[in-house]
């Protein structure tokens, strides 16, 4: 007894090692590796800026020529582009989005340096005063994801019924997202944009986390639990961007990341309480798959306790010596 019960203990801290050791580059390598990596922008001048930038900087920008200062910030405004950098009758200028990424606004503004003395570098969608690094936004956004995970393996665990697990899925979604909408904006008023609409992106991505989690654990149960836990969230964390821009991870590692419910949720917020919704519709089809899926999932799964304990009920109605006497 004592000797599995030491080669148990053994076992267990070779798995958790091995983990460590997969999960310290996970989370450390994108983040110790940002730089831009095909990163959107818009550019209006003469055509050798662009070869410019893309001599100076291989592989580092997506160029997008722009006729002038309008169309640059027609493009920032629409999601199509990070920022511009123009050449105009004034001399060069820098234009940035904080609002869609803090970090690349602090790299476009240092490449401004390069193009001369003080030039002049305009904020066109600026982050609330409240935020004015950005911090609130990924800090607040952490949260969500753990409360939404934990709510599908609540719900998998205790609620009976796939009808019951669909009810108690959609209402805590749209309770989390009315909540979630009004902690941010009106108690901590780090978050701009309509409250409605803020809280619609809300709801649908603690949706997609809690049903793919409960439709993970209906389907395969605790395995399926586990599964949804390390794909849906320690991955999708490590990998969601929020906090810089997808095209500054490694890739394919940011695009995985936009395809996994947190960096697809981060970007629809943005986008939300921003952008008035533009550049959200890749972000929407990825959280209406999970949750369609984990919908889907659910219904398709076990019942939930009552299923669990049938054939416990059976056996023991069929024991002859458990049979009431009369």
């Amino acid at each position: 007894m004592r000797r599995s019960t030491l080669g148990l203990g053994v076992f267990i801290a070779i798995v958790v090692v091995a983990a460590q050791a997969l999960l310290i580059p996970l989370f450390a390598g994108p983040a110790a590796n940002l730089a831009p990596r095909d990163l959107p922008i818009a550019v209006a001048g003469p055509p050798q800026l662009s070869a410019q930038l893309s001599a100076t900087h291989p592989g580092a920008f997506a160029i997008t020529a722009v006729a002038d200062a309008a169309a640059a910030d027609a493009a920032i405004k629409d999601r199509e582009v990070y920022g511009a950098i123009l050449v105009t009758a004034a001399g060069p200028e820098v234009h940035i989005a904080s609002a869609a990424s803090p970090v690349v606004s602090a790299l476009l503004t240092q490449a401004a340096a390069g193009l001369g003395p003080a030039v002049p570098v305009r904020d066109v969608v600026p982050l609330d005063a409240d935020d004015a690094r950005g911090a609130g936004f990924g800090a607040g956004f952490l949260p969500l994801a753990i409360t939404s995970l934990l709510a599908g393996v609540l719900i998998f665990l205790l609620v009976r019924g796939r009808f019951a697990r669909l009810f108690a899925l959609v209402t805590f979604a749209v309770l989390a997202g009315l909540a979630s909408a009004a902690v941010l904006q009106y108690w901590l008023g780090i978050l701009p944009g309509d409250y409605l609409t803020v809280a619609g992106a809300l709801g649908l991505f603690t949706l997609a986390v809690a049903g793919a989690m409960t439709g993970l654990g209906a389907v395969f149960d605790r395995a399926g639990l586990a599964l949804g836990a390390i794909a849906l969230f320690l991955v999708g964390n490590a990998l969601s961007g929020i906090s810089a821009a997808p095209q500054l991870l490694p890739q394919p590692w940011g695009a995985v990341g936009q395809a996994l419910p947190i960096g697809a949720g981060g970007t629809l917020l943005r986008s939300a309480a921003y952008f008035d919704g533009r550049g959200a519709s890749a972000a929407i089809t990825v959280l209406a798959a999970y949750v369609l899926g984990g919908l889907l999932l659910v219904l398709l799964g076990r019942r939930g306790l009552a299923t669990r304990t049938a054939p416990a009920t059976e056996a023991t109605g069929n024991r002859p010596d458990l049979v009431p006497a009369h």
